[in-house]
């Protein structure tokens, strides 16, 4: 199968971006998959003061392997990050909260992969930062599985 040159300019480009990512450490305190975790709940709990999300939307929201999402979500309960509760209506249906006295933990690890993207912001500029947006939010909403 021949590939075009923009192809393989991307997969280089792609390369390069995992390489700076990895390198980052985007989530320096806590594993990534907690901190993507927690992130989610956060931004729930910034929007109707509780964060309770269901473990199905976890796992739909971040694509990762259900039993993967049930370690994360063991090992942040572990932690004190989050407790299991119930959820209004299907009561058969798991739902997780962030622990409001715990946030500062994952506050902190925030904190710094704010930062992070705020310097690339900065370097891009505001216009491919608009675009990077979109075409990973693209990327996303495809559903396509890389």
């Amino acid at each position: 199968m021949e590939h075009n040159e923009k192809t393989l300019q991307l997969l280089r480009s792609w390369v390069q971006l995992s390489g700076i990512l990895k390198n980052s450490r985007f989530t320096k305190e806590l594993p990534y998959n907690e901190a993507i975790v927690m992130l989610m709940l956060y931004e729930k709990y910034q929007m109707d003061g509780q964060g309770i999300i269901s473990v199905k939307e976890i796992t739909a929201s971040t694509r990762m392997l259900k039993s993967l999402v049930n370690r994360t979500l063991n090992s942040l309960e572990a932690k004190g990050l989050l407790e299991r509760c119930q959820g209004e209506g299907d009561r058969r249906i798991g739902y997780v909260r962030c622990v409001e006295d715990r946030l500062g933990v994952f506050l902190q690890v925030h904190a710094s992969s704010m930062e992070i993207a705020e310097n690339i912001s900065r370097i891009i500029g505001p216009e491919d930062t608009e675009a990077f947006i979109r075409i990973v939010n693209k990327l996303a909403q495809s559903g396509y599985h890389l």
